[in-house]
């Protein structure tokens, strides 16, 4: 039986490290747990290292501290992604400031 395969934004990242929503921060804890034993197979893009590298450098660490414990498939966005993106927008699913959102593979 394959492993069912669950795709990580930044946002999921970041709630390892926040602060100021602990619920939300205790709840992401016990997935990355399960994450950590192998549970998932986890699938990241380029879009969520670039917003990751454009944190601040004390986040940008943390959060690439947390990726290293973990074993995941980074995906590159292409012409076709960017394209289903835009179509996601276009037909008014997500609006035009969440299309990094939309580039998922």
């Amino acid at each position: 039986m394959s492993k069912l395969k669950i795709y990580l934004d930044t946002s999921v990242i970041s709630y390892l490290d926040q602060q100021d929503a602990p619920e939300k921060m205790a709840e992401t804890h016990r997935l990355w747990d399960k994450i950590k034993k192998g549970v998932f197979d986890v699938v990241i893009s380029s879009v969520t290292t670039r917003e990751i590298d454009d944190c601040e450098e004390e986040k940008r660490n943390t959060l690439y501290d947390y990726l290293a414990e973990i074993s995941f498939n980074t995906v590159a966005v292409d012409e076709k992604i960017m394209e289903i993106a835009g179509r996601i927008v276009d037909f008014g699913i997500l609006k035009q400031k969440s299309f990094d959102d939309c580039q998922l593979y």
